[in-house]
């Protein structure tokens, strides 16, 4: 706590929310308290975090007062509150299982499924080219306001009520299993990416192998055509090639 405790101090002391009282205006604060399930206090804090750069961009303003910063304090915060739930009701995990634990709940994908989930998309205050972006690129605004969010609720009411803002989240989810912390397989996520974009189907090669036999590890890289996608590490081939195909995942943002 005492690393989120020199982030807030410090993001309080620099941060700058416009006098622009349109922002408050254009926010329904009523919706959107009972959305999130809690009573909103600074609104300024809520203004900016749902505000995109594209929409002062589009009004000559830059990005001032954008939600950019929160995300950097909520995704702080975001991951410190799910690591120490990981890290109290898995008592028996290794730190290895762990982090991919983390990683499956504060991903990409699962932060925009949150996002969703309390129809965040209804009070972004955003520019009409972002509305515009296919549905990857509008899934990394949702995520990222998601963070935003997070880190409003947290300067606005404490770590707890951002631990239970987003214990709500993650128990619907993991409820609907629109989010899953199972092992996923990531190499027929690829399949079905490249199956859908019409691309030739993810060849994977072996570029390094080195160890004793009795403990290799092996380095895979992913091609879809002649491109290189991405590239992962394993004791074995599969899960070298499932390293790779997340790694292709992440950089075509889609996890």
């Amino acid at each position: 706590m005492k690393v989120i405790g020199r982030l807030t101090k410090w993001f309080s002391r620099w941060r700058s929310i416009p006098s622009d009282h349109n922002l408050i205006r254009n926010v329904d604060f009523g919706n959107l308290s009972r959305a999130i399930d809690y009573n909103i206090r600074n609104r300024q804090l809520f203004s900016q975090a749902l505000s995109h750069r594209s929409y002062f961009q589009e009004n000559g303003n830059g990005a001032l007062g954008s939600n950019e910063r929160m995300e950097f304090l909520g995704d702080a915060v975001l991951n410190l509150i799910v690591a120490k739930r990981l890290f109290e009701q898995h008592e028996s995990s290794p730190e290895g299982d762990l982090t991919k634990g983390r990683s499956r709940l504060v991903n990409r994908k699962s932060l925009s499924i949150y996002a969703h989930q309390v129809h965040l998309e209804d009070f972004m205050l955003i520019g009409v080219s972002a509305t515009r972006t296919d549905g990857r690129g509008m899934s990394k605004i949702l995520a990222d306001a998601f963070e935003a969010l997070v880190a409003a609720i947290y300067l606005d009411g404490g770590n707890e009520a951002a631990r239970e803002f987003i214990d709500r989240q993650i128990n619907s989810a993991l409820r609907d299993r629109t989010v899953t912390t199972d092992d996923e397989n990531f190499k027929s996520q690829l399949l079905e990416y490249a199956q859908a974009e019409g691309l030739s189907v993810p060849r994977y090669a072996t570029i390094n192998e080195e160890g004793p036999d009795h403990d290799r590890t092996f380095t895979v890289e992913v091609y879809i055509g002649n491109d290189p996608r991405g590239v992962g590490m394993g004791k074995n081939k599969k899960d070298a090639e499932q390293a790779a195909a997340e790694k292709a995942l992440q950089k075509l943002q889609l996890i």
